[in-house]
């Protein structure tokens, strides 16, 4: 995998996490939500780009 496919999957995972503690500051649940989302997304496609690169001979 791709050090920048690696660095886009925990990119998106702090902009989950910024998204959710703007939305827990603003008390937008919706917003909140997204950011959780978000976040649970980034951090899952970045483990399986470790899981994949801890595969490969």
């Amino acid at each position: 995998m791709s050090v920048a496919k690696k660095l886009a999957h925990k990119a998106e995972a702090v902009k989950g996490g910024a998204k959710k503690a703007a939305g827990r500051a603003t008390g937008d649940r919706a917003l909140e939500a997204e950011g959780r989302t978000d976040q649970v997304k980034g951090n899952t496609k970045h483990a399986g780009a470790k899981v994949k690169d801890a595969l490969r001979p």
